[in-house]
């Protein structure tokens, strides 16, 4: 039960990225200015592309903090 519910919350989530997607089609300026790139020269996008970009790389950074990111280390006994 528990990996349905998972299941259907990522449906979920593809779910709002497919209509903000279909609903954001102007072209806009993308400036984070943290990251020292887009301060000079701000990406220029659809608003849909940039959405999901920092959509996808939120899921892939919650997957590695959720799932440890390495290998676990074996205690040994002495």
């Amino acid at each position: 039960m528990k990996a349905f519910l998972k299941t259907l919350w990522f449906l979920a989530m593809l779910f709002i990225v497919l209509y903000v997607g279909m609903n954001n089609l102007q072209v806009i300026d993308f400036n984070f200015p943290i990251a020292g790139t887009t301060a000079k020269n701000p990406l220029h996008a659809q608003a849909a592309l940039i959405f999901f970009g920092v959509f996808a790389i939120g899921m892939m950074a919650g997957m590695v903090l959720h799932t440890g990111g390495g290998s676990k280390k074996k205690a040994s006994k002495d």
